[in-house]
């Protein structure tokens, strides 16, 4: 095949060639392309769970040496570092989603399911380029695409379990536990979506809709955080690095 367009993409988003351009062409390979082309052999998985261990390293690492926080403070700063979200995002700022060669059920596939995979290329991406470039240009990757982003996730809370905290906050400021109610459900069983709404005593403070009530709980006690903070400033008091 030709991996002209990988070298490229290489050379112009990571910032340098591979010695070995099939690693890339192998990170950015789905199963299902396999499945549905036999003249292919290789996936991506192997180099995700590869770059799964790098990317916890590094973080670890990280987190270690630059904040001196208790084991469970670091353990979610970093949960909230790798989770899906934030690497699948990383992933399509990049821009190698139109490189990620898919069968064509996947591409016609949910959005969420989308994510996961760009997530999945992620990981497979620092796997290969751990293999190709070694540990220190992985760990320069890591650096610049996703630890870039802890002094927003400390100062947004979003490393926090998002009702908990919320509960958290209420009970501070106005002495009450919070309520949610699902106000909308559409949407085909495999593919529903929930909106939610969190009240503490009769006034909605969040609205949040996901692909399960728990999801959308979660997206509304993220806005519940902001208002409550927004009404009682003195709880807004920062986790110090």
């Amino acid at each position: 095949m030709d991996t002209s367009k990988y070298q490229q993409f290489a050379k112009e988003k990571l910032g340098f060639e591979f010695h070995d351009i099939n690693l890339l062409v192998v990170a950015l390979t789905h199963r299902s392309y396999v499945n549905e082309h036999r003249t292919s052999s290789d996936h991506n998985e192997r180099l995700e769970y590869l770059g799964d261990a790098v990317l916890e390293l590094v973080t670890s690492d990280y987190l270690y040496r630059n904040f001196n926080e208790p084991e469970g403070v670091m353990t979610a700063w970093r949960s909230a570092l790798v989770r899906t979200e934030s690497i699948g995002d990383a992933g399509i700022k990049l821009g190698y989603a139109p490189l990620v060669r898919l069968s064509h059920g996947e591409k016609m596939g949910l959005e969420r399911a989308h994510a996961v995979i760009m997530a999945d290329c992620f990981e497979a991406v620092i796997g290969a380029i751990y293999l190709d470039q070694g540990y220190d240009t992985a760990k320069a990757f890591i650096e610049k695409h996703i630890l870039v982003k802890i002094d927003e996730i400390i100062e947004s809370d979003s490393w926090r379990d998002a009702k908990s905290y919320f509960q958290e906050l209420v009970q501070k400021g106005a002495s009450q536990t919070p309520t949610y109610r699902t106000i909308k459900d559409e949407g085909p069983d495999h593919d529903k979506t929930f909106t939610v709404a969190v009240y503490v005593g009769k006034k909605i403070y969040g609205v949040g809709v996901g692909h399960s009530k728990q999801d959308a709980q979660t997206a509304a006690a993220r806005e519940g955080i902001k208002k409550i903070k927004s009404e009682h400033p003195s709880l807004s008091k920062k986790t110090k690095k």
